[in-house]
């Protein structure tokens, strides 16, 4: 069954913890990134831990190996369940994230690489990398990259969900932002999304919801629908 990680996307850390009291375990796990973090800090994250939340920390890690290994066993003292790194650090930096995963045991946190932001289209795409190259080209070397560096999934948009898991095996952990109940729109930052439905028809392990959620006039509501959805597979 695909679970649901609520995006917190709030700045201050006691409406962010509004939100755990409102909702509860009625998602599946709470994605903290890096403004909520930067104004919380640690001890924001233990606190979720604490009352019994799965917590996502979407930091992001992008450094030398090193630096990167330390972050990692940073967020596992936290009590982080899910974390991130940019899978074009190399193979060599995700290796090391993912050793200093192991080292915490069956609790260990799960380490993702960040292939391609859901945000870029193939034109910016081209103008990040220098090259022109099809985005699910990119997102499928690095899901690769990153299944051979240790790595437990990777982050990527509900599109390339499929050829991902043909690619590394149903094992492999596909987490899927980007998702929203109709069509984006014109302003939306998402440029490659999907609805619940479409990305768990995918194979999403995770789906990753923030406004449709936030931005509804009942979040429970909301939640139920999105539930609803994921039960249709077929």
């Amino acid at each position: 069954m695909t679970r649901i990680a609520f995006a917190l996307n709030v700045a201050d850390p006691e409406r962010a913890w509004e939100w755990f009291g409102r909702i509860g375990t009625k998602v599946d796990c709470y994605k903290l990134q890096m403004d909520l973090f930067g104004r919380g800090g640690p001890e924001l994250i233990r606190r979720f831990v604490v009352a019994g939340a799965e917590v996502f920390l979407d930091l992001k890690f992008h450094d030398i190996p090193s630096v990167v290994a330390a972050s990692v066993r940073a967020a596992g003292d936290m009590g982080a369940r899910l974390l991130t790194v940019h899978a074009s650090g190399g193979a060599r930096m995700m290796a090391e994230a993912a050793k200093a995963s192991a080292a915490f045991g069956p609790k260990r946190p799960l380490v993702l690489g960040v292939t391609v932001l859901t945000s870029l289209d193939a034109a910016e795409l081209e103008r990040v990398t220098g090259c022109r190259q099809l985005v699910e080209e990119r997102v499928m070397a690095l899901a690769r990259l990153a299944k051979e560096s240790g790595c437990d999934g990777i982050v990527c948009s509900p599109h390339e969900i499929g050829a991902v898991k043909e690619a590394c095996g149903r094992e492999f952990l596909a987490i899927a932002p980007g998702i929203r109940m109709g069509p984006a729109k014109a302003k939306d930052d998402q440029a490659r999304t999907l609805t619940p439905q479409e990305a768990t028809k995918a194979g999403a392990d995770y789906i990753v919801v923030g406004r449709p959620i936030y931005k509804a006039a009942d979040p429970l509501a909301a939640i139920a629908e999105i539930r609803e959805q994921l039960t249709v597979r077929s």
